[in-house]
């Protein structure tokens, strides 16, 4: 115990210096954001960007950070929110496939329970607590959508915001990973832990953070097993990025990914579904008897790689 309490103090001195000496120079001084329109997205970049938020959305990684690191870095510029996201619609269709029974057991049991007036009834307590777990997410985004239409150009969307989300997420999960006591499985949850856990997604607004890593660590710090964390955030996705998906989609179409550009769309969203299947199956194996570290010693290394990138001029900080 001593030997982590040390590494998490020696870690966390690290990254305070390294975010206190690079984060502004390179948020202040290195920042292009795009002043011309989108590139649009052929066959190939549609597939690949499908595999990467495929791989992504589910870990708890970011994948609206690997996405933009992906395309920028392979020269393609910066791909559209409306394009990304709109990939989420493959994402939420793995979701719903691989926990389909799941949807069908918690939904037919809260209508049963209500039928019943049983109140206390855990599919009930679900069901609600997915509900208004999904409203912090859904009411920071209507008011950016209302309030900040230059959003998708802000600062807090460039590489180097993105770098050092994905350090602070990392010592995060670090620190639920090595204080969570992992003592609740699936059939202590309730409506409580959907709130608590839709409050944690709602940080996901911010590019980097990654819904599913915000969500996992809370979990991790309510005292949720890893695969029952992992499980319940899924759950707790699905209305969030159904929704994304749904309005992102339209914007998609309005501003011209119609026409030549809604064939690759499809090609995305369908590579998508497929690999964001297997990382759903591959994540919960793998949380029932290994650790997260791997997630941390992975984001800590991405934000820090890509700061050096932008500061050695390899990819631009847009």
């Amino acid at each position: 115990m001593r030997a982590k309490q040390y590494w998490l103090k020696y870690l966390g001195a690290i990254i305070t210096g390294l975010l206190l000496t690079v984060a502004g120079k390179v948020l202040a001084t290195n920042v292009s954001l795009p002043t011309t329109p989108t590139p649009q997205i052929n066959l190939v970049q549609a597939v690949v960007l499908g595999i990467v938020q495929g791989l992504t959305e589910f870990l708890p990684i970011s994948s609206t950070g690997h996405l933009k690191f992906v395309s920028v870095l392979m020269g393609w510029g910066n791909p559209s929110i409306a394009f990304t996201a709109s990939l989420e619609l493959g994402s939420i269709a793995a979701v719903v496939w691989y926990f389909w029974k799941d949807i069908i057991q918690i939904t037919v049991g809260a209508f049963k329970a209500i039928q019943t007036a049983d109140y206390q009834s855990q599919n009930l307590q679900l069901l609600a607590g997915i509900a208004l777990g999904t409203v912090p997410i859904a009411f920071c985004g209507l008011i950016i959508k209302l309030f900040v239409p230059g959003f998708e150009n802000s600062p807090l969307r460039t590489l180097g915001a993105i770098a050092i989300a994905s350090i602070l997420m990392s010592v995060l999960l670090g620190l639920a990973e090595n204080f969570g006591k992992r003592q609740r499985n699936f059939a202590t949850l309730g409506l409580l832990d959907g709130v608590l856990m839709g409050l944690a997604q709602a940080m996901a607004i911010i590019p980097g953070i990654s819904r599913s890593g915000s969500t996992l660590t809370a979990g991790l710090f309510m005292g949720l097993e890893r695969a029952t964390a992992a499980r319940f955030s899924f759950l707790l996705a699905i209305p969030a990025i159904i929704l994304t998906g749904l309005v992102e989609l339209k914007d998609a179409l309005e501003e011209g990914l119609g026409g030549d550009q809604l064939i690759p769309l499809m090609v995305g969203i369908f590579s998508a579904a497929i690999v964001s299947y297997a990382a759903i199956g591959w994540l919960l194996h793998y949380l029932q008897n290994r650790s997260t570290w791997i997630f941390v010693w992975y984001r800590l290394a991405f934000g820090v790689l890509l700061l050096v990138a932008l500061m050695t001029g390899i990819v631009k900080n847009i």
